[in-house]
């Protein structure tokens, strides 16, 4: 263990108002999961619609972010290089997040179609200028290696409570006592959902401190260095890509998350149908149950874990750990989906929820450290670059994962206007893609991370040598 000890401490309030942002970045798109559910069980939307709307904003979402990763990283201002990306595209959020929403069930099922898919280009432009550059603020936080697991954890804390709050949105929204259908109450919901999100949003860009850029020796902006800045971000990538830790993170991140997402927006369809013979009324509070309590075991159980696994083992190790529980937990929700009795799932979801509420703590400070690599190799800081590219390989991931969502649901042939007992073999067919999809994706994740090594000691001497060169400069 090396003992040289970098010290770069951040004040609580600054990790607060950072994290109050990841309220925002989970908020949307988890509360989004759930409406869509709205599209094919209320509005009629064909599995084929369900995939391409998932699909093509986010491959959009995709392509923009490298660029505003890019842009980000260049801009000189009084204000820092992210804030005023970050309070523009929370704003651009909220407000097409609402109109996104407004579609009415006496339209045409291809004019809702067109509609919802216009809007949500806009919405997930509105994400791009905010989540590329609001993640960058986080990686350049702290330079110290534990503190950037601190600065993650207290963020993912917060932006947990988006996934126990969203689930209790299936109580209201196939409730008659509070709305006469659901695409009203998606209708209504957006705006109280969308308001209170943006605000948090611009959180980080009015409290997070940042020093002017404007004397800084940055790449143009100028339109007409346009052609030159989208050959610098390919050349970006493949520096990004030679890091091997780095492609072990993306690749990773990739496996988890996407393979959880794919299965994630059947949930409602798993609960009801296996369950509740498809009844979506009486289900409506153990579909709730399983987001809010699963999301519940996250904020109190594994990030409090996660962050001593990595103080006392390394993030490596953490995170072997904790996905080798959460592959324990996918089996015992195979078993334990049990028709009459859904109070028995709830005993497989504080292992469930360690595979995908590890997820980010770990490798968000695992980036940053990455990061450090790359200044080492090119003498740049390129926070922006480096978060682009990370998040556009979970955006792809996810466009593939909601398209895979649509194309398991007409793979198993479930309809959603059959009960359960019309259609059983569809039925456990959802249930298994939804326990066992996940675990392969999981067991691919972790056989790429078997020889990560940047250790706490590789990542000091890194941190060592930095600090020399910039006294050197000086």
């Amino acid at each position: 263990m090396s003992d040289i000890k970098i010290a770069s401490k951040v004040p609580m309030g600054q990790k607060i108002a950072f994290g109050i942002g990841m309220f925002a970045n989970q908020m949307f798109p988890a509360i989004l999961g759930i409406f869509m559910v709205v599209l094919v069980e209320d509005l009629k939307f064909t599995g084929l619609m369900w995939g391409m709307i998932y699909l093509f904003p986010r491959l959009f979402d995709a392509i923009t972010d490298p660029l505003m990763g890019f842009i980000s990283d260049n801009t000189k201002s009084k204000w820092g290089r992210r804030r005023i990306y970050v309070l523009i595209g929370g704003l651009v959020m909220g407000i097409s997040y609402v109109f996104m929403w407004q579609i009415f069930k006496e339209n045409t099922v291809q004019y809702n179609f067109w509609y919802f898919f216009f809007w949500s280009i806009i919405f997930y432009l509105g994400l791009t200028l905010f989540s590329v550059p609001y993640v960058a603020m986080g990686y350049e936080m702290s330079d110290d290696f534990h503190e950037r697991t601190n600065i993650m954890a207290v963020a993912q804390w917060i932006g947990q409570w988006a996934w126990v709050i969203a689930p209790l949105f299936w109580i209201i929204m196939y409730d008659p006592e509070w709305f006469p259908s659901a695409d009203v109450a998606a209708r209504e919901l957006a705006i109280w959902v969308a308001i209170p999100c943006a605000f948090c949003a611009i959180v980080p860009a009015l409290f997070i401190k940042s020093e002017s850029t404007l004397e800084k020796d940055y790449e143009s902006l100028s339109f007409s260095n346009i052609g030159g800045s989208l050959k610098k971000i390919l050349t970006s990538f493949k520096e990004a890509f030679k890091i091997k830790e780095f492609r072990k993170l993306c690749g990773a991140t990739f496996f988890i998350y996407n393979a959880f997402m794919a299965v994630s927006s059947i949930t409602f369809f798993v609960i009801v149908y296996k369950l509740f013979n498809g009844d979506a009324g009486a289900a409506g509070i153990w579909v709730a149950l399983f987001g809010a309590l699963g999301a519940i075991g996250t904020t109190f159980i594994v990030i409090p874990v996660v962050t001593k696994l990595s103080k006392s083992f390394g993030k490596k190790k953490a995170f072997m750990i904790c996905q080798s529980i959460s592959i324990f937990g996918y089996v015992m929700l195979y078993f334990l989906f049990i028709p009459g009795k859904p109070w028995m799932y709830i005993f497989a979801l504080p292992f469930f929820s360690f595979g995908i509420g590890s997820l980010f703590t770990i490798m968000m400070s695992m980036t940053a450290d990455v990061i450090d690599i790359d200044e080492l190799n090119s003498g740049k800081r390129r926070e922006g670059i480096f978060g682009a590219i990370y998040w556009w390989m979970v955006k792809v991931g996810y466009a593939i994962a909601g398209a895979l969502s649509g194309v398991i649901i007409w793979l198993v042939g479930f309809n959603s206007d059959l009960p359960t007992v019309a259609q059983q073999g569809a039925v456990d067919g959802l249930h298994a893609f939804f326990c066992f999809f996940p675990t392969i994706g999981t067991v691919a994740a972790m056989y790429i991370m078997r020889n990560y090594d940047v250790s706490e000691e590789r990542a000091s001497e890194i941190r060592a040598e930095l600090e020399k060169r910039k006294s050197e400069i000086k």
